[in-house]
């Protein structure tokens, strides 16, 4: 069977899996959120939290305990590196520096996941559960969170509250993430992912070098890692390496468990405003732009163009033969659809419009299907800003599932996107005109604009994935890096709440013959060319200074 063959297959079968299963994730995560029963567990962690689960809050305080559980985990996660020395199963490792403690911290409470740091030879086991797994979790239930709270500004009439943020914190980690990662882990020890607290054996190699292999608890960290889509690795080359992802096996179902959830929650946005054609018409928006990045990924890929590659067929630097191209392509495509970031082929090896794929893909504001969470509250936002437009250009009312769009929605929805252009592009500006910046780049030209372009991207987007060939692990990166992915990750999400308060305050605007129909393939494609052109006019110029002038040169 030709690769292009298997790579078509592997993609055919993921499309069929995740349809599905969009129904009955979408429906339990819909019973999850509107339920008003909690379990006893839950109700311990609530008397444990000191939170009263039947208050309904105001935007403005969910936002508020949004933040302060955010900086509590922050420091926690800091103090745990800065103490590994001293703490149990720690494998004899130092403690970890403060600016890389900083920049981790920040990474992984970001949901982003950013490793300026190999993981296998920095981290002790106690760290990588206690403090890195946990954010893992807890991180991505945020970003649902933020979610269902947008759903309910849309679903809800004349209401001052949007939830109770412990309350969604609380039953989507134990009740929707908890579940699914456990069983995800067990399917990926039976695969051969490791999962042991043994300390690291020295063997001796072939060429008669010693090295010192680390064990762990890798595959309950894999699990969570993908289906939350966080992407920190336990070790350096993160899904590349054989005790994190065996097989080619294994690899389908990490890149399942990446777009299991956020292509589920359309389903839930559906079943919760009472309109499911409405959920459907978001699901189709994710599906048109995933299935375009990854066809163009794996086209790119295929077609190998640079002079090696073209005359063995295909670009398999940087990938690995267990994989080969498409699967390593459609993984990378994955994974910046998404904001996980996590990597099984080396993206600075990728032909220069291959990797130009990854960078726009993550440019698009990671919403097909995007974050857990966040990819289906920055799509809704898309729909907001298209709704606006349509009703700009042909006089049409906007309105957005039964919601008037004013003057204070579609500032809010503006101020969302214009957050992550501006960090990436005034980031990038910066790193290239500083010397702490310059002197981190291993390449020069339009290759090695790529790179820093790719870092900034990356980060501010909270993707994590990195494009490499870039010394990050520095004062002045750990601390640039750093503020991007915390501005990245919770102005855009004030922003989300702040819309949803101002949503759910309002009556709902019955139809009339001046509504735009939301739930057709006109406005399906409206929303897929609104996001691509803001991206277009935003971006275009330095990629055009970077990988498009590399794959042109």
């Amino acid at each position: 069977m030709s690769d292009n063959t298997a790579g078509i297959l592997f993609i055919a079968s993921l499309v069929v899996a995740l349809v599905l299963t969009h129904k009955p994730l979408g429906d339990h995560m819909y019973r999850v959120y509107s339920g008003v029963r909690h379990s006893a567990v839950e109700r311990v962690v609530y008397r444990l939290l000191g939170v009263r689960p039947e208050a309904e809050q105001k935007w403005g305080v969910y936002a508020r305990s949004l933040l302060a559980f955010s900086v509590m985990s922050l420091l926690f996660l800091y103090g745990l590196q800065r103490l590994q020395d001293k703490l149990f199963l720690s494998l004899g490792f130092p403690p970890v520096t403060g600016h890389l403690a900083w920049n981790t911290a920040v990474s992984f409470v970001t949901n982003t996941n950013w490793q300026a740091y190999s993981g296998e030879s920095t981290m002790g086991h106690l760290v990588q559960m206690a403090g890195l797994a946990v954010q893992n979790f807890v991180s991505a239930a945020v970003g649902m969170a933020v979610a269902i709270a947008l759903v309910r500004g849309f679903a809800r009439k004349k209401s001052e509250t949007i939830g109770n943020f412990w309350v969604d914190l609380v039953r989507g980690t134990l009740r929707i993430l908890l579940p699914i990662a456990f069983a995800g882990a067990i399917v990926l020890i039976a695969g051969g992912v490791v999962q042991n607290f043994s300390a690291p054996h020295t063997v001796t190699t072939l060429t008669g070098g010693v090295q010192h292999i680390t064990g762990g608890p890798v595959a309950s960290q894999e699990a969570i890692k993908e289906l939350g889509t966080n992407g920190g690795g336990f070790y350096n080359t993160n899904s590349a390496h054989p005790f994190e992802n065996a097989t080619s096996w294994t690899n389908w179902v990490e890149i399942f468990l990446i777009l299991l959830i956020p292509f589920a929650l359309p389903r839930t946005f559906g079943r919760m405003v009472g309109q499911l054609r409405q959920g459907y018409a978001i699901v189709s928006v994710m599906a048109i732009l995933a299935l375009a990045g990854v066809v163009l990924t794996n086209v790119f890929e295929l077609s190998g163009d640079a002079t090696v590659p073209q005359a063995v067929g295909a670009a398999m630097e940087g990938k690995d033969v267990r994989f080969g191209v498409s699967n390593s392509a459609t993984f990378a495509a994955a994974t910046t659809l998404t904001s996980t970031g996590a990597v099984n082929s080396f993206h600075d090896s990728y032909t220069p419009l291959g990797g130009m794929m990854t960078m726009f893909n993550m440019m698009l504001g990671e919403v097909a299907p995007g974050g857990v969470g966040a990819g289906l509250y920055g799509m809704l936002v898309l729909a907001v800003i298209t709704v606006f437009v349509a009703g700009l250009m042909v006089g049409r009312t906007p309105e957005y599932v039964g919601k008037k769009i004013g003057a204070r929605e579609i500032k809010l929805a503006s101020m969302y996107f214009l957050v992550t252009p501006v960090l990436v592009l005034v980031g990038t500006a910066v790193a290239m005109g500083n010397r702490a910046g310059l002197a981190a780049m291993l390449n020069t030209g339009p290759h090695g604009l790529s790179e820093i372009l790719y870092a900034f991207t990356s980060a501010s987007n909270n993707n994590g994935s990195a494009f490499a060939g870039v010394t990050v692990n520095t004062p002045w990166y750990d601390v640039a890096l750093g503020l991007c992915m915390i501005f990245g990750r919770f102005l855009p999400i004030i922003f989300v709440l702040a819309l949803a308060g101002s949503l759910a305050g309002q009556a709902p605007v019955p139809e009339s013959a001046g509504t735009l129909p939301t739930h057709r393939p006109q406005f399906v494609g409206m929303v897929v060319g609104v996001t691509v052109i803001v991206v277009a006019l935003t971006f275009l110029p330095a990629l055009a200074l970077g990988p498009l002038a590399e794959g042109i040169h």
